[in-house]
Parts: C-alpha cells; sequence; structure tokens
C-alpha cells in the first residue's frame, strides 16, 4: 500500500513539474527593443531602449533582442510596473540573426557583382576567340593535304592563316590582360569585405528576463546600461581672419562604436566622464627625507615655472548666445477657441504662415514662443491680428541646438538633434559647439632653440568656455596653417594657444665673436660669452613680440656664472631665462645683446652650448 502511495506522489510531482514546465515554456515572448537615446562618454556609452511585451500571469521569460554585442552586467537597468517582478537578467550574444549589411558592404559587394558580370563576358570571349583558333587550325591541316595547289595559291593561304592567327591571338591577349585587371581588382573589393565583416559590428547581443507578473498584459519597458564599444574624442578648428578680429573656435567631436547595432536617428549626449571607474580618496603616509640630486630637481622645477608670460592686454571682443527659449508640441492661445472666427495670426521669423504648416514644424526646432493679445498684437501686426498672435522664432545655428550641462564631476554636450552613427567603428563627426573667443595675439620666439617667431593667442578666463584637452586645427586668413594642442588643465589664468609661425617676423641669433674672450686665471679659465639678437617686423602692421633667451646656472661651488649685460630684459634667476616684451612697428628692426661670464677649473669641461 505504502508502496503504491510513494508512486502515486512521484507520478504527482512528475506531472506537475511537466506542467510548470509547459507553461514556462509557453509563457516565453520575444521582443525587439528600440534605441531612443546615447550618451557617449571618453571611453564607452550608455544606451537607453524602449520595448513591450505581451505577458500572462505567472512566471515569464522575456527576450529581448537587439542590444549591444557588449555589455557590463552590472550597469543594467530595467523599468516596468509594479506589477511584474524581475527575478533574473541573462546576458548572451545572438549570432544567429541575419546581421543588416552596412551601405559600405552592400556598395562593395555590387562593385564585386559588377566585376563578376565583366569578368564573365570576357572569359566567353576568350572562348570563343579559341574556338575560332581551333577551327583556323583544322582548315588549315585540312587545306595542307590537298594536292594541286600552285606556289601563288599556297603562298596567299599562307598569308591568310598567318595574319588570321595573329589577329586571334591580339585578340586573346588584350582579353587576358582585361581579365588579369579585372581579377586583381575583386581581390582588393573582396578583401575590403573581408575586412569590414571581420569586424564585430553585426552581432548583436540580447538580454533574457525571467519575470513574474500578477497581471496579465501588455507592458512597456525601459533598459539601459553602458557597453565599452564606444568613444568620442574632441577636436576644434580655430580660424582667425586677422588678428583685429576675435578669435572663432568650433568644438566637434569623433565618435565611434562597434556596439553591432547602428544608431539611427537617435537622440545624444556626450559625456565627459569616464562610467565605472574605481575610486579611493587618498591618505598620507609616512614621510621620509632622503638625498636627491640638485640639478635634477632643478630642472624639474623649471618645466613649471618656464611658461610663456603674458602680453598687456589692449582690447578684448567677446560675443555671447542666449540659450533661453521654451519648446511647446501644441501651440495654441490660450482664451481663444481653435476654430471659428477667433483664430490668432502666426508669424515664424517675421513671416506670416497658416495653422497647417505651423503645425509642420517640429516641436525641436522652436527657440521661443511669444503670445501676444489685445493692444501688443495689434499694435506691432495690424488689423490682421485683432484675435491675437503668436510670434515663434526658430532655432539658428548649431548654439540653439546644443546646451552645456555643468555637473558636479563633469559636463555633459546635450545635442538636440538626431544622428546616425552605424556601426562600423569609423569615426562620425558631429559639430558641438561653436563661439566667438576674445582673444590678445601676440608674437613668441626662442632664437636658441628655432628660428622661427609664432603667433600666439591669449584667452582670458578660459576656464568658462568648457573647453577638453584636444588637437586644434588652425585656418588663419584662410588658410590652414597646421595644428597646435589645447590644453585646459594649465592652472595659469592665462592660456597660451600656438596659431603657427609667422615668416614675416624674422628673428636671428648670433654670437658676437669681438665681444666674447677666454682668459686663464691661475687654475682656472674664464669664459666670456656675448650674443647679439636680431628681430625685424616685415608686416605692415605692429606687433607685440616675447622674446626669450637665457644663461647658464650652476649648483657647483667651482663653477661661478655672472650675468653682466641683459639690455633691459626681464631676468628669472631661478631658471637663468631672459624676456624681453617688445612693440615692433611695421618695418622696424631692433638689436639686442645679452652677455655672462663662466669661471671654472682649467682642467675640465662643461657643456657650454
Amino acid at each position: 500500500m505504502l508502496k503504491r502511495l510513494s508512486i502515486c506522489i512521484m507520478l504527482l510531482l512528475f506531472i506537475t513539474a511537466l506542467a510548470l514546465s509547459s507553461n514556462a515554456a509557453e509563457n516565453k515572448t520575444e521582443s525587439k527593443a528600440e534605441l531612443k537615446s546615447v550618451t557617449v562618454y571618453k571611453s564607452g556609452a550608455e544606451l537607453f531602449h524602449s520595448t513591450q511585451a505581451n505577458l500572462l500571469k505567472g512566471n515569464n521569460e522575456l527576450v529581448i533582442e537587439n542590444i549591444a554585442n557588449s555589455v557590463d552586467i552590472n550597469s543594467i537597468q530595467i523599468k516596468t510596473s509594479s506589477a511584474v517582478t524581475l527575478m533574473g537578467i541573462e546576458f548572451s550574444n545572438n549570432y544567429m540573426l541575419p546581421g543588416e549589411k552596412s551601405v559600405r558592404v552592400k556598395n562593395l559587394e555590387d562593385s564585386l557583382e559588377r566585376l563578376q558580370v565583366n569578368w564573365s563576358r570576357l572569359n566567353n570571349g576568350i572562348t570563343n576567340n579559341e574556338e575560332l583558333m581551333q577551327v583556323l587550325r583544322m582548315n588549315r591541316d585540312l587545306k595542307g593535304t590537298q594536292s594541286g595547289m600552285s606556289v601563288v595559291e599556297l603562298t596567299k593561304l599562307m598569308d591568310y592563316y598567318k595574319s588570321k592567327m595573329e589577329e586571334l591571338q591580339l585578340v586573346k591577349t588584350t582579353l587576358s590582360d582585361k581579365i588579369n585587371k579585372v581579377n586583381e581588382q575583386k581581390v582588393k573589393i573582396q578583401s575590403q569585405i573581408n575586412e569590414e565583416n571581420s569586424k564585430n559590428t553585426t552581432s548583436a547581443g540580447r538580454l533574457i528576463l525571467q519575470l513574474s507578473v500578477a497581471i496579465a498584459g501588455k507592458y512597456d519597458f525601459a533598459v539601459s546600461y553602458v557597453s565599452p564599444n564606444a568613444s568620442w574624442n574632441p577636436y576644434y578648428d580655430v580660424r582667425l581672419d586677422d588678428i583685429k578680429s576675435p578669435m572663432k573656435v568650433v568644438t566637434k567631436a569623433k565618435i565611434a562604436q562597434t556596439t553591432g547595432i547602428d544608431w539611427k536617428q537617435v537622440k545624444m549626449y556626450l559625456s565627459t566622464s569616464t562610467p565605472g571607474q574605481w575610486g579611493t580618496a587618498p591618505l598620507l603616509s609616512a614621510w621620509y627625507l632622503g638625498y636627491v640630486n640638485p640639478v635634477y630637481a632643478m630642472k624639474s622645477q623649471m618645466r613649471f615655472q618656464n611658461s610663456i608670460q603674458a602680453m598687456p592686454v589692449t582690447e578684448s571682443i567677446a560675443a555671447g548666445v542666449s540659450n533661453d527659449y521654451e519648446l511647446r508640441d501644441k501651440i495654441n492661445l490660450r482664451g481663444y477657441a481653435s476654430s471659428g472666427g477667433n483664430i490668432p495670426i502666426y508669424i515664424v521669423n517675421g513671416t506670416p504662415m497658416n495653422k497647417d504648416e505651423v503645425d509642420k514644424i517640429s516641436p525641436n526646432s522652436i527657440k521661443k514662443v511669444d503670445v501676444l493679445k489685445g493692444e501688443s498684437a495689434t499694435a506691432m501686426y495690424g488689423a490682421d491680428a485683432v484675435n491675437g498672435a503668436i510670434v515663434i522664432t526658430l532655432k539658428d545655428g548649431l548654439d540653439d541646438y546644443v546646451s552645456i550641462a555643468d555637473n558636479t564631476l563633469n559636463f555633459t554636450f546635450d545635442i538636440d538633434l538626431p544622428y546616425d552613427v552605424p556601426t562600423n567603428g569609423k569615426e562620425q563627426t558631429a559639430t558641438i559647439a561653436s563661439a566667438e573667443i576674445a582673444a590678445t595675439y601676440k608674437h613668441y620666439a626662442v632664437p636658441k632653440l628655432d628660428k622661427d617667431a609664432y603667433l600666439l593667442a591669449e584667452i582670458a578666463d578660459w576656464n568658462k568656455l568648457n573647453l577638453l584637452p584636444g588637437e586644434a586645427n588652425i585656418i588663419f586668413e584662410g588658410t590652414y596653417v597646421g595644428k597646435s594642442f589645447i590644453d585646459p588643465a594649465s592652472t595659469t589664468d592665462t592660456l597660451n594657444l600656438t596659431l603657427g609661425r609667422d615668416k614675416r617676423v624674422v628673428v636671428k641669433r648670433e654670437k658676437m665673436i669681438d665681444f666674447s674672450s677666454v682668459k686663464f686665471l691661475g687654475a682656472n679659465k674664464l669664459q666670456k660669452f656675448t650674443y647679439q639678437l636680431t628681430v625685424k617686423n616685415t608686416k605692415n602692421e605692429p606687433i607685440n613680440l616675447l622674446l626669450k633667451d637665457q644663461y647658464p646656472l650652476t649648483t657647483n661651488k667651482e663653477i661661478e656664472v655672472e650675468l653682466l649685460d641683459t639690455d633691459g630684459a626681464e631676468v628669472n634667476g631661478d631658471n637663468g631665462v631672459l624676456n624681453w616684451k617688445l612693440a615692433l612697428s611695421p618695418n622696424e628692426t631692433k638689436k639686442l645683446k645679452f652677455s655672462y661670464t663662466v669661471k671654472y677649473p682649467k682642467d675640465k669641461q662643461l657643456n657650454l652650448n
């Protein structure tokens, strides 16, 4: 009896488990996530998706496709109704889904197909040509067996065969050359296709959610996570018309991603932070004194002390942009009916428009909406505005579409334009800011190190510009002059930006032999060095020039250095740098001279050059 009862219980448990597994299999649902917005970090990106799914009461398994191919599992966040309880998350790559080919691959495959058609046509031509040659050979052999031909007839026959064979051989050679070229091109295109396909850009990922649903129904899901396969880097275009105008700085971003899903018409944010960083506040440990090399310590200090000094500020030119605007999906005038006779007029950028035309305007393109009523409307727009006026100002230029959020630990560029970034790893360029910056221009020269003079721009209060470290393309007077680097990590109040070499400012440094000498004083040797610096402004406008040179320093008591003449230079005794701040008129030349002596044991050698 007990044995039968045990068998019945086991059978009942088996049937229950089978029913549960069957129920779980029936409650498996698949959905495709739609990418809504992306926050791109310097390394990595946070993707935000939305999806819907019909769920049954009880346990459900929801498979969400179209997820990035690499995901930080700890960063996954799922938001849905309170009637749905998330019990587990699993991420995996789905290699079975047919990947969508990029435009680049499609174009390459089309080119390869056209080459294949051309190859087949050429190959058929060679086959036909060889058949003709075979017929010619057979006909020649047949004619050769006939007797009774005269010498003249035989000669004509041989000439015919020769000319015809040469003609067919030439055609064959031409076709073979064309086939070889087509084959070479096919190999190149196929190699390019293989390279494109070798990138992990087509296989997307998926999330498998284990859910407990209290009430059956259709539920919305918001999914976000961080993927490492994306990045952005800033760079700049710096444009100057002349040194009398403000400097225009266009901030751009190079964005690349290989997440396996194309970003199509997504809302994009660019953040300066890096997700998932480990960080621990520093602690002080014991500080033990020890001997150091004084020369090495001095050189390390000089790297920070020997900076480019600022010239006197003359005139500042600045421009600002107001970002105070309001977006409205539906524009209506309160207090008036939307139909009938009490219809206000619509003015868009100064031009009257009807309601239907206004409804076609994208809300994202609207910068500001002003509502005028009564006398205010009629005074501005006449009797047509007796029922009021709605004045719409559209966004004009990139600055109206990009806003900058200055957060506690970073700042974020909010781009209010939809962007497409394909998953091919190639950098896409986005313009994120444009501004005219007040700058003071000066020239800078260190003839000991470089024979050319450089044009610099001094930017005051640069920390308000939200600049990032990055390369800058310099376009001066409409000509690309080279690259520079913007380093906002500088701790100085003024940012110096190198704009390029100016060949019209001539700088020359030469050692004056007549004023230099060598003397022997007992066991010591005394050397005198005199240098002349010549600067000439060949430009048609005056310039300010910061000229630098140096004299040697010593930490050895056996070596003595004395600075004799500086010709009015500012002397930095800590690093031995001489600074001349010169104002040069057009075509003006100035000559400066400085000298110093070095005394040291005559049996020693010094690095005096």
